[in-house]
């Protein structure tokens, strides 16, 4: 592989895909890829996700620190957490960051930082119907979620299922097909993931603002 495709360097590629996202955010405070994910970064995250065992993942929870609780009355996915070791990972870390830094000077959004973790639903796992931040709280504002299921089919389920409110109950569902990309405010979409009929991946990731103040630090180590 060039070396040039391995970093990734495709910027009129990305400049046209983040154009389409913060249009689709200015406009509608969502934005719906199918197949959009750079096939270098692509390529790379697929190939993570499939090598690494399942001690990697964990069950996944809800809340931060001390509010942290794992419950699958809500949740019955597995994740593991992105840190930029491994290469897949640091590509991911660095193409995101190139995202961060074109909202905030498209959008003037103030992301200060990002966190992100790859996921897991077995057959039959989901995760019902929730915000991933709450309205009057500065902490998650925007949300990214991309899929790294190959050959998936509508067959397959495993949607996930983006509310324009919390009035609205039919939703938009968005097949998680290998690459799709998925950007909305965190505040202000309810959604769920369906269960599936197969292993189903994915990536979760949140922009945060930086809401430190004294001693406390945001976001918590």
């Amino acid at each position: 592989m060039p070396k040039h495709a391995l970093l990734g360097d495709d910027n009129s590629t990305d400049e046209t895909l983040f154009a389409r996202i913060a249009e689709d955010i200015e406009q509608r405070g969502f934005s719906i890829n199918p197949v959009a994910l750079p096939p270098y970064l692509n390529e790379a995250l697929l190939a993570r996700v499939h090598e690494m065992g399942e001690e990697k993942f964990s069950g996944a929870g809800i809340g931060r620190g001390e509010d942290y609780v794992q419950s699958e009355f809500v949740r019955t996915d597995e994740i593991c957490w992105i840190n930029g070791e491994s290469l897949a990972g640091k590509l991911w870390l660095e193409w995101t960051g190139k995202l961060q830094h074109y909202l905030n000077r498209r959008l003037f959004l103030g992301l200060f930082s990002f966190e992100s973790h790859f996921a897991h639903y077995g057959t039959g796992d989901y995760y019902k119907r929730h915000l991933d931040a709450f309205k009057g709280e500065a902490n998650r504002v925007l949300s990214v979620v991309t899929y790294l299921n190959s050959g998936w089919t509508a067959e397959d389920g495993g949607e996930l299922v983006l509310y324009q409110d919390e009035q609205d109950r039919e939703g938009i569902k968005v097949t998680p097909l290998n690459g799709t990309v998925v950007v909305f405010l965190s505040e202000e979409f309810p959604h769920e993931v369906l269960p599936a009929s197969r292993d189903r991946y994915s990536i979760a990731g949140w922009y945060r603002v930086n809401t430190s103040v004294g001693n406390k630090i945001d976001p918590p180590v």
